[in-house]
Order: C-alpha cells, then structure tokens, then sequence
C-alpha cells in the first residue's frame, strides 16, 4: 500500500518478495529495497521517489525488526547464530537464491524435529541455540570437576533468577540426586564422592553472603512462569522466617542452635543437611549438622541434645531402601523420646506413599518433600512454641492432633 502511494510500479509484486526476502538473514531486507528502489529512480525524474522508497524500507525494517517480530515470535527462533549463517550457505549451494530464502524456515523445522523426535535429538544440539547441558547437569558437571570456582559462578548467574532455597531444591538436589544414582551403579569412586562433598562444602560457604528472598527481576514473567535455559522453574515465594528475639518462643528456641539436622547413611546425605542448616539460619532459626556417624550405635548416647528443639533427618535415598533410616530414626528417638522429628526424603518421588504410612513405619512427626518444606515446618514449630512447657509436649499442627487424639 505505501509503494502504491508513492507511485513505483508493480507495488504488490515488491511488497510479495519483500515478505520472502525477510527469511533472508541478514541481506535479504536490503536487497528487497534494491529493486524496487532502482525502479523509482528509472521511472521518477528526480530523487523524491527514490528517497521515499529507501525511507521507507528503512523505517520498515526497523519496526518489524525491533518491535513487531519479537512480540510475534519471541525473542529467539531458537537457532543458534552459527547455524543460521552456514544453513544460508548449504541451502544456497544446493538450490540457489531459492534456497536462500528457504534456509531458516527449513532450518527452524529441523530443530523442532529434533525437539520432539527423541532419534533426531541431535539436530537441536547442532542447530539449536539451547545449551548442551541443563543447568542440573551443569551443576553435576562442576561438582565432578571438583571445581568450586565454576560452581559458585554459576550458582551466581542462576540466583539471578531464583532464590537460594529454589536454587537448592531445583538445581542442587537433583544434581546431588544424579552423583547418588551414580555412585549407587559403583560409577563413582569413593575418592570421586569425597571430592564432591568437599566441592558441595565450598559452593554453600561461598552462598552464605546470599539472603533467601526472590531476586528482584526487570524481564516480564509469562503466563508459564520464569525458565532458565529453556528450564522451567518454580515461582514461590522463599519461606516465611521467625524472629528469634525471646518474644513468643520456647526458651529452648532461642538457644543457639534449637535444630539438629542428621545426615543419613549416605555419603552426600551431610552435604544436603549442610544446605538446610544454612536455609534455616536465613530464616531467623540456628541449626547444626551432625553426620551419620554420630547417630550410630556406639556413639548416639554420646550426642549433645540438651538445647535441641527439633531434630531434621536429611536422607537422599535413590534405592528405596528405607531400613537404615528407621533404625536411625529408632535411636534417636531412644535418645529424645520427646523431641519432633522431621525427616526430608530427597529426592521427592520417593514420598509417593501416603502421609500415614510414612508416620507408621518410621515414627516421625513431619515429612518434607524438598528443602523449601523442610523450612516452613521447621518455622511453624518455631513459631508455634509459646512457652517452655511446650517443650515436653511436641507441638503437631492441626491435622495431627487431630489424628492423636
């Protein structure tokens, strides 16, 4: 329509290739404005007509380059750079100019193919602009590397987005998840899995500095929520924290440290207690971690409980085997017979059981799916205790009471 008002001929036939030469990456809005701006010059015996031409191109190019396009098809076709320059000179080679205006789109529908065919999941790596790696596997990756640096700068770049109990529960603990299976296939070496608890105790002492709340982000949130590399990432809100100030606590809650966070039999189980005691100190509440070895038979009656409130079982089990932790649970249950317990089963499929049976065959008050639960439980005891009597009667919440009485 706006060749039409400026008066070059044929308008609709360059409108039709202009259309086609935006697949073009990078030369084809230029050479859309080539023709028809040479026809004006032939036809016009000035430059008016040239001028309003190239102007308007150039105007053109802009808006649907800056504005139009990326609130119609995004911020990405999901090509990476490289792959969309040598498409151009492969599809060129093969067919031609025509070739060239086809080399994205056919490029594009690779991708997706391999996307959603699982046999040609290798033309999305090729082609794609998405990264080799998720960033559970990235985090795997550097705890193998033992490489605490790389590690805590990509902790960094993802708390961008996350908060540290998210970065933790999604990030964190599957990738402990994926060490654990591994280790459990004798994949791993017990040198390996020591480097990895080591690499684990750096990356949380380099995020002490960290507060646990939601950064604070410039980019619109869609309807599907924040993603970090094409991953797909929880929205909530950290938990909630409790003032530990004297007022409203049992006097056992204003101890130093009122939890006591166990680790189980396994060798990344104290890692991932290490992650909830400091998640617990983010929120107004101390905690200490005690390994697995001082819960054993020989040395649990030599464990300091006196200023423990509520003890945390944290237990990464990815065999199913559950006999060591009732028998952890047995003990220290002997050994404070009236102190709540919460166990955190990590991963959180292994929690597909009813509430009820849980309780049962292991004799525990709570049950936390991820660390963001644990958290939340751990404050709403705290929370919850008004006077030191509350000590001697473990504090249930509403549901349990119910079941007691």
């Amino acid at each position: 329509m706006a060749l039409l008002l400026i008066g070059v001929p044929s308008p609709l036939l360059w409108g039709v290739l202009a259309g086609l030469l935006r697949f073009v990456p990078y030369i084809g809005s230029l050479i859309a404005a080539l023709f028809p701006m040479a026809l004006a010059a032939a036809v016009d015996p000035g430059w008016s007509m040239v001028l309003w031409t190239g102007g308007l191109f150039f105007v053109t190019e802009a808006v649907a380059g800056q504005f139009v396009e990326p609130l119609l098809y995004g911020n990405s076709t999901g090509l990476s750079p490289i792959s969309v320059v040598v498409a151009a000179i492969f599809w060129s080679w093969l067919w031609g100019p025509i070739g060239l205006i086809l080399s994205t789109p056919l490029s594009l529908c690779l991708v997706v193919l391999g996307r959603h065919v699982e046999q040609l999941e290798f033309l999305d790596i090729m082609l794609g602009d998405r990264p080799a790696l998720t960033p559970v596997e990235s985090f795997y990756q550097r705890m193998l590397a033992a490489d605490e640096d790389e590690a805590s700068d990509h902790a960094e770049l993802l708390l961008k987005e996350l908060s540290l109990t998210a970065y933790y529960d999604e990030v964190a603990l599957p990738g402990l998840e994926l060490a654990a299976l591994d280790a459990q296939r004798n994949i791993l070496s017990a040198e390996q899995l020591a480097r990895i608890k080591e690499t684990i105790k750096e990356l949380v002492q380099d995020l002490e500095g960290h507060l646990d709340k939601k950064p604070a982000s410039d980019k619109p949130e869609d309807i599907a929520g924040p993603s970090i590399q094409g991953q797909p990432l929880s929205n909530l809100p950290p938990p909630g924290s409790v003032e530990c100030d004297g007022k409203g606590l049992a006097a056992i809650w204003r101890s130093p440290t009122p939890v006591l966070c166990v680790a189980g039999r396994g060798p990344l189980d104290e890692a991932v207690a290490a992650m909830l005691c400091q998640l617990l100190s983010k929120h107004g509440i101390g905690a200490r971690v005690a390994p697995y070895e001082a819960a054993t038979r020989g040395n649990i009656n030599l464990m300091q409980t006196d200023d423990v409130a509520l003890v945390c079982v944290s237990y990464l089990d990815v065999g199913g085997k559950s006999a060591h932790l009732r028998y952890l649970l047995q003990r220290l249950r002997q050994r404070m017979p009236l102190t709540p317990f919460v166990v955190g089963l990590w991963p959180s499929d292994n929690m597909s059981g009813p509430q009820q049976m849980l309780r049962a065959e292991f004799g525990a008050n709570h049950y936390a799916r991820t660390l963001r639960e644990a958290v939340e439980t751990c404050v709403t005891l705290a929370k919850a205790s008004a006077e030191e009597s509350d000590r001697k009667a473990p504090i249930l919440p509403p549901a349990l009471e119910r079941e007691a009485g």
